[in-house]
């Protein structure tokens, strides 16, 4: 009987509850369904120790709970109104812009993707910024369209109503004219392991055009947004430069995107004043 018993503990996992639950996030990333009893013996842990990686995985956001097992988060189907997102978590987007045009040169060339967020750091670049500025947005053209020294370069192409969002062939064959710069992407969702994610698949192609073309990318998505999966996929987190994010996001799903190789730049919403407002920089 002691040595049945001394066999069992050689067997038990050593992981770290952020290894465990890094690994059954990966897994459920490929199937629809696993149950709880497979994870308890993938992972060599007890069920009890299963049922609570999965209770913290589904507070974190990260996946859903569901008789017998676990899967994906549930999908966001329908984007809220304009004006809801507009006002919507204010102060963080504007500590989000804050960290962002920390990040810009003067005279550097910056793409500015559609979405609220991104609105906001073409408000917040600073007085000395006379460089080129590249975006399918009639918002970010609104904010700048004004400003003396910067040259300012509009997609043009189909718009959607609201975020005043330009895409389709006029808007990518501009984009797929220009290498370089910085660019600053919105977000309808971001996970860990699915990655960045939206809720418009006609403007995805414009996206990915822009991850590919521009030197950095930075994904600014407020913590409501973190660990939410919108219908349609854009990319992998692995081939942009970071997150950009508030520091309300709970501190199991940051640790998630650390294990996940992610660079999350979180800004302070306390800082009222200033450039960066940047609380960390979580690097794994």
């Amino acid at each position: 009987m002691a040595e049945r018993k001394a066999g069992r503990g050689r067997n038990r996992s050593t992981a770290l509850p952020e290894e465990r639950r890094r690994s059954i996030i990966e897994l459920v990333r490929t199937r629809p369904l696993v149950r709880a009893d497979e994870l308890a013996s993938r992972l060599g842990v007890s069920i009890e120790t299963i049922r609570r990686d999965l209770s913290a995985l589904e507070q974190a956001g990260l996946t859903r709970r569901v008789y017998g097992g676990v899967t994906r988060p549930p999908a966001h189907s329908f984007e809220p109104p304009f004006e809801q997102r507009r006002i919507a978590n204010a102060d963080a987007k504007q500590a989000m812009a804050r960290l962002a045009v920390s990040l810009v040169y003067p005279d550097s060339t910056v793409v500015l993707d559609i979405g609220t967020s991104v609105a906001e750091v073409a408000r917040q670049l600073p007085p000395d910024f006379h460089g080129r500025v590249i975006t399918n947005s009639i918002l970010v053209t609104a904010e700048l369209s004004g400003r003396a020294g910067i040259e300012l370069l509009l997609t043009g192409g189909r718009v959607r109503s609201g975020d005043g969002a330009c895409y389709g062939p006029h808007a990518e064959t501009l984009l797929d004219g220009f290498y370089g710069g910085i660019a600053f992407l919105g977000s309808g969702g971001v996970h860990p392991a699915i990655g960045l994610t939206d809720h418009h698949i006609d403007e995805i192609p414009s996206r990915r055009i822009i991850i590919d073309h521009a030197d950095e990318v930075y994904v600014l998505a407020d913590s409501s947004k973190l660990g939410q999966v919108a219908p349609a996929k854009v990319c992998d987190l692995s081939v942009v430069s970071g997150v950009i994010t508030d520091d309300r996001a709970e501190p199991a799903l940051r640790q998630a995107f650390a294990d996940a190789g992610v660079r999350l730049l979180v800004a302070s919403t306390l800082a009222s004043t200033g450039t960066g407002g940047a609380e960390g920089v979580r690097m794994a």
